[in-house]
Formats: structure tokens, sequence, C-alpha cells
């Protein structure tokens, strides 16, 4: 399986015969370009032309943030899945009123149950959230009511925690400790789903819960919310509980962010729960959660042509 690669200096990315290098008055450093699904850049990171060629030949995304860890943008080669038939489909299925409400509300059951899993293994008031009924005449109502089911979870979560306080969500930029980790790690998840999206035929700025909207693949929040609570807040209650991560691994400049070696420990931890496998109950084998948020593209494709009815995933670990 293919893995994300990180990098979290200052550098330039470049190539050199068959191999991409990351490089930077510190150091040189391989990139196993075959093996990685992407490259995340938390700090400012110049590609050359070549780099950009192997990058393309290898169709290895490359996603850049800013440095509290908000997503800005990606360097995307040319699609490598790609069906006209799924994404008129796809269009069809969100320009129908009724059609778009549908998966739209599928997403606020697997937001929503991805919630009540986690409050679940925490022993958490989780019937607060598991009692609401998912109902709404349009996208913009279900919006509205995923906003109060976050609000619920948010309260919850902060119960959970022993060592950080998190009063409220606030973000651009985030104002404490465990905000700051949210948002990162919202961002992460983000560029993970968009990954894992270009592996399908879906077109990943035609959404349905989340408004198109010019600039931003909103297909991926759409599905990367599904995941959130199971992922990012688990990763942060596992860290924050333990005091793997504390007060040490934080800066203060404009808002709250990571230092460098808080960074480092959050990515590793983050990509060790999207690598952590888990056995599907229908497929009856051991799949890892990123190859999960890959099957629920897959499972819209089906839906859109018409094989299947989706079902968002309702986690179950």
């Amino acid at each position: 399986m293919k893995k994300p690669y990180y990098i979290t200096q200052m550098g330039i990315l470049e190539r050199r015969g068959n191999t991409l290098f990351f490089e930077n008055e510190n150091l040189k450093r391989a990139i196993p370009v075959n093996s990685t699904s992407e490259i995340h850049c938390f700090k400012p990171v110049t590609l050359t032309s070549g780099a950009i060629k192997i990058l393309s030949e290898k169709n290895v995304p490359v996603h850049f943030y800013n440095k509290h860890g908000y997503y800005r943008g990606s360097y995307m080669p040319v699609e490598g899945q790609v069906s006209g038939t799924v994404v008129i489909k796809q269009a069809e299925h969100y320009l129908d009123p009724e059609k778009r409400l549908y998966v739209a509300k599928q997403f606020v059951e697997g937001i929503k149950a991805s919630m009540v899993a986690l409050l679940k293994a925490h022993k958490a008031n989780y019937k607060v959230i598991s009692e609401v009924e998912i109902e709404g005449n349009s996208p913009a109502e279900l919006m509205g009511l995923e906003s109060q089911l976050w609000k619920e979870f948010y309260g919850l979560f902060a119960s959970l925690l022993r060592h950080f306080e998190f009063n409220e969500r606030n973000r651009n930029p985030p104002r404490d400790e465990v905000n700051a980790l949210i948002s990162l790690g919202n961002s992460v998840l983000y560029t993970i789903a968009l990954s894992e999206i270009r592996k399908t035929y879906l077109h990943p700025a035609i959404s349905f819960l989340h408004e198109p909207l010019e600039r931003r693949y909103s297909l991926s929040l759409d599905l990367a919310d599904i995941f959130k609570p199971v992922t990012v807040f688990r990763v942060i209650l596992r860290l924050v509980n333990r005091r793997q991560i504390r007060e040490e691994h934080f800066r203060k400049d404009v808002g709250v962010m990571l230092n460098d070696d808080g960074l480092r420990l959050f990515l590793s931890e983050l990509n060790s729960e999207f690598a952590r496998k888990v056995l599907h109950p229908r497929f009856r084998r051991n799949v890892s959660i990123r190859y999960l948020i890959r099957l629920e593209g897959y499972s819209l494709v089906k839906h859109f042509l018409g094989d299947s009815t989706y079902r968002s995933l309702r986690a179950w670990w």
C-alpha cells in the first residue's frame, strides 16, 4: 500500500535522473515516489519543472498548507481515473433536488454514526446525538442540522479531554491547543479524501451536502466529515489523554499552532490511524481506514450509475 509523505521543513523538490529529492541547506533526501500516495508540504516548498514531470508520471499529487495547517492548494497530475458517464450521472444527481437531498442525508447519517461510535468507545453520553432524526427539505437545512450535531459533539468531546480545555470551536487562526489540532487534522483528512476520490471516477468538485464553490473540492468535504470523529478526534483524544502531546509542543504567534516537534508527532499518529486496519463486516477482510474512504467513493459511483443504492458508512470500530 502506498503511503503519504510529509514535509515539515522548507526546501525544494527536484528530480535527478529518475529519482525525486527533497533538499535544503541541511539535508538531501530521496523520496520513494513509487510507493508514495501523495506529498504534504507544511512549510514553503518549491517544485522544479523536473519534479513536476516525475510527479505527473507517477500520478502523485502535492498538497500545500499554511503555517496554521490550513489547506491552501494542490498540484494535481492529470486525472488518473476519468469517466464522462460517471461525471454526467454525478451532475444529474446534483441537479435533481430529490436525488441530491437523498445523498446529502446519507452523509449526515454517516457523520452522526461516526460521532456515536467515538462517544460509545469512550463511554460518553452518545444518546443526545443518536436520538437526533436526520430530516430536512434541503441541503441547507441538513447543513444546519449537521452544525447542531457538531455543537453537541464538541461539548461531549470536551468532557473527555483530561489535560487541555476546549470551550468552543474557533479557527482562522485557532486560539487554543485543541482547536489547533482539530484544524490541522481536518485539513489533512480533507486532502486524504481528495487523493482517494481521484482513484475513483468521481469529480471532486461536485458535492451534495456542501455547496460546490469555485476553488475547492467540496466532495472531499462531504466524505471527510463522515470520518472526522473516528480519525481526527480519536487521535486527538489519544495523544492528549496519554500526555503524548503537551503544552511544549505548541507555540503562539497569531493564534496557536504546533511547533516542529508537535507537528511531526501529530502527523505520525494521524498517519498510523489512517493506515490502521479494521475487519470489514461485508467483505470479511481487513481494510485500512484510509481505504474505507475510497470504498465510500466506489459506493457513490454505483449509486449514480443505478447499480445499487448508496448507504453511507456507519462506523463500527
